[in-house]
């Protein structure tokens, strides 16, 4: 009797999912690079068996020199707030040639510069730094070659987190999502011969925004009759309430990290976002002129929380509550994060791969 190809699918799938939970311990190995590797070998081989099913296999990559150059910004950004809070007297600060350029006189205010530079980045190798003294009061900054390439790996398995998502989102439960390389990443849907169903999803942008709400006049009266300028009517995520909102004064853009969560005592689940440093002086100022004001956080047309400003929020993190589940909560988290992934997905290839034919 001869399997069902989506039968084999499903068994292959699962067993891809049994061998990874046999060698999720690292203690086993000398190395997690051991470990990663083994993963790698799994994968590529339940990927081939899958592949040779037939359906269909698209590579995407991301943008390795986006992501360096939003690194640079947040570190010349993290420069600037530890010069002043430190009361550093500095000149020509500057991003180079992937670095940061500084110039301070005082070689006390150098060495305080490095020391909480390397203070903030301790226990973080994503966030290691390079310093070179050029003479003349003259320090270079530039993230190490080893945190330039974790900084890599974490945007490749956070687009890997989003592609999965925003899959399922889809209604798309069979496929493999793989890194392929450093900076590509592999999918196969099995089955499936219409690639472009898929690349048509990953093509449109997740527009996220923060908008404060309009309290002149109801969603309904400007509905019914004519909105403020610049003003429009949105409705809820999950409670579908209108809400008559102003254009948007903060964009996801400046969105470093967005991820699922729990609220302190009472448990509900979350999706919680933090700002680049740019993103967090902009929501401090936002904040700080809207106390006692409702605003809305928006994905693309739809209101998925409206909290009031109780307070100016200069801490650059926020969280996001609305009744979710915690599936609702981590794909709330997943689509800010998609829309604010410093390295975009580009379309490198997309095949539609025959069943390999028996011997």
């Amino acid at each position: 009797m001869t399997t069902p190809p989506r039968n084999r699918i499903t068994r292959l799938i699962a067993a891809f999912a049994i061998a990874s939970a046999f060698v999720m311990p690292s203690a086993t190995f000398a190395a997690d690079g051991q470990l990663d590797k083994m993963r790698a070998k799994v994968a590529a081989f339940i990927t081939d068996k899958m592949e040779k099913l037939g359906g269909s296999r698209i590579i995407y990559r991301v943008d390795a020199d986006g992501l360096r150059e939003a690194v640079v910004t947040d570190l010349r950004d993290d420069v600037y707030k530890t010069l002043r809070e430190g009361r550093i007297a500095f000149s020509g600060l500057a991003i180079r040639d992937g670095g940061v350029d500084v110039k301070i006189a005082d070689a006390k205010g150098r060495q305080l510069l490095t020391r909480k530079l390397a203070s903030a980045a301790e226990g973080l190798p994503t966030h290691a730094l390079a310093v070179t003294d050029a003479g003349d009061g003259l320090i270079r900054l530039a993230p190490t070659d080893a945190a330039s390439a974790a900084r890599l790996r974490d945007l490749v398995e956070d687009s890997i987190a989003m592609i999965e998502q925003r899959l399922k989102d889809a209604g798309v439960t069979l496929a493999s999502v793989q890194p392929e390389g450093t900076d590509r990443i592999r999918i196969f849907l099995p089955g499936m011969m219409e690639p472009e169903r898929i690349t048509a999803v990953f093509a449109k942008k997740i527009t996220v925004s923060f908008r404060l709400i309009d309290v002149t006049m109801s969603a309904e009266q400007a509905q019914a009759g004519t909105p403020p300028a610049g003003a429009e009517v949105m409705l809820g995520f999950k409670d579908k309430f209108s809400y008559l909102v102003k254009a948007s004064a903060l964009d996801g853009d400046d969105i470093s990290y967005a991820g699922p969560g729990f609220m302190g005592e009472t448990k509900e689940p979350i999706a919680s976002f933090r700002f680049n440093g740019r993103g967090a002086r902009r929501f401090a100022h936002l904040t700080a002129e809207n106390v006692g004001m409702p605003f809305a956080i928006a994905l693309d047309d739809k209101v998925i929380s409206a909290p009031v400003i109780r307070e100016p929020i200069t801490g650059g993190s926020g969280q996001i509550s609305g009744n979710f589940t915690l599936e609702e909560a981590n794909s709330v988290a997943m689509l800010l994060r998609a829309g604010s992934l410093p390295g975009r997905l580009s379309l490198v290839e997309q095949q539609v791969m025959q069943p390999a034919s028996k011997p």
